[in-house]
């Protein structure tokens, strides 16, 4: 008896410790494979075996909570089902071909950390409420074709480091609510087109190592506000219509490895920076 009891025992702890995820994250799963032409992935799934057991996909107990399908050939569209993979705190599909619009049930996923969608052919506007997405530490779009303004819930992302939206086809102004991302150490969106003056606000950014602003429509003086970046090591900002003459920028900036504007600005010793700190004396 004490046997058949060790050994039913013995099953129900195989049960539990390998059950099977949720049938509504195993269908957000193949709907990702059926939507994204998985017979052709580099990689692919085989379906008869344990989800534990499908390249890329991470759980903790019968939970998923990573998909990292990066450099796999995926192509098509992301599926709506991927909001039911609630538990998702990181989704690299980085280097593939995927294309269309971002499905609007994205934001859903608001346990997600790292979303990585970079060097792919996505196009439309960023979700309007992505800001819902309040744990992302890391958001990286870049060499996509994304259209349209930067939300301004992007200013409610609160815990993000990493904002890369380089290489889309971006337009408007900088949100002044990026003030309010001061765990920041990147922010990079070069080669879009972003207008306007860089706002002052942006030197509240305390922990920003990284900045650029390259190869977009932006004008006006740069902002006085950008010598207390003391953490900054790298800052390009030219092909932009910035005015001045900063020349002393680099040297209020005692990190700096990577400087980087047009020449124009950079003629002569006095910089701008340095009348506009006169005039605050």
């Amino acid at each position: 008896m004490k046997t058949i009891k060790l050994t039913l025992l013995c099953c129900l702890l195989s049960v539990f410790t390998y059950a099977n995820v949720s049938q509504s994250q195993k269908d957000a799963l193949v709907a990702l494979y059926n939507t994204t032409n998985g017979d052709s992935w580099n990689t692919s799934w085989d379906m008869d075996q344990p989800v534990k057991e499908w390249h890329g996909v991470t759980l903790e107990g019968n939970e998923i909570v990573e998909i990292d399908l990066s450099f796999n050939n995926l192509t098509g569209k992301l599926p709506n089902e991927i909001s039911d993979l609630t538990s998702l705190r990181v989704l690299n599909l980085a280097f593939n071909k995927l294309e269309g619009e971002l499905p609007k049930t994205l934001t859903d996923l608001t346990n997600l950390e790292t979303l990585q969608l970079f060097s792919n052919n996505f196009s439309g506007a960023l979700p309007k409420d992505i800001g819902r997405m309040e744990n992302l530490k890391t958001l990286e779009l870049y060499n996509n074709s994304f259209f349209g303004e930067i939300p301004n819930s992007i200013g409610d992302l609160t815990n993000l480091e990493s904002l890369i939206l380089s290489s889309n086809q971006l337009i408007g102004k900088l949100p002044s609510s990026i003030s309010n991302l001061k765990s920041l150490k990147v922010l990079s969106l070069f080669d879009n087109s972003l207008l306007g003056t860089v706002p002052s606000s942006i030197g509240e950014l305390e922990q920003l190592e990284e900045l650029v602003l390259s190869n977009n429509a932006f004008y006006g003086n740069l902002p006085g506000e950008l010598a207390q970046l003391s953490n900054l090591k790298t800052l390009l900002l030219s092909n932009n219509g910035f005015k001045g003459n900063y020349a002393a920028l680099k040297d209020k900036l005692p990190n700096i490895v990577d400087f980087d504007l047009d020449e124009v600005n950079m003629k002569g010793a006095l910089a701008t920076l340095d009348s506009e700190d006169d005039d605050d004396d």
